[in-house]
């Protein structure tokens, strides 16, 4: 088997940033909540005495067995390291939604915020899609689209 499971983001407080991707982003819980620690984890992580709590939380627009965005705390956090669309490593979650401006200003009242313009692009067979960047409450990047038939 091969097959894509989850993405992980490790969040300063946790059921703030969970709530969030519940409320706003219709992530869905599944029953997995975390509460990891034991040499194994320390082994795994290649830290002493780790200790993870946190939730596996179900992408919207797929079945009840993956893939999923697991948020993670630590009890240790280092400092934060301020996300930037061009920065290297991963770069953004991606979600499709109905109305990018709504979604948007739904972000923005839950604490988070924008990063770019609302753009529209237009691509080939008369689509055009509808993007924006927007920062969820404890700054990661998340990419808002919307595609549809030109007008």
């Amino acid at each position: 088997m091969f097959r894509y499971v989850h993405t992980n983001i490790i969040a300063k407080d946790p059921n703030k940033l969970i709530a969030f991707y519940k409320k706003v982003l219709h992530c869905q819980s599944i029953d997995e909540k975390r509460d990891l620690k034991g040499e194994w984890l320390d082994k795994l992580t290649n830290l002493k005495d780790a200790h993870i709590v946190g939730e596996h939380l179900l992408l919207p627009g797929y079945g009840s067995d993956h893939p999923t965005l697991e948020i993670f705390s630590y009890d240790t956090i280092k400092d934060t390291v301020i996300a930037e669309i061009n920065r290297p490593g991963i770069a953004h979650l991606a979600f499709e939604v109905d109305d990018v401006e709504m979604v948007l200003e739904e972000i923005i009242r839950a604490g988070g915020g924008k990063v770019g313009e609302v753009v529209t692009a237009e691509y080939p067979d008369d689509i055009e899609a509808v993007f924006v960047y927007a920062k969820d409450p404890e700054g990661n990047i998340i990419e808002l689209q919307s595609w549809r038939n030109k007008r």
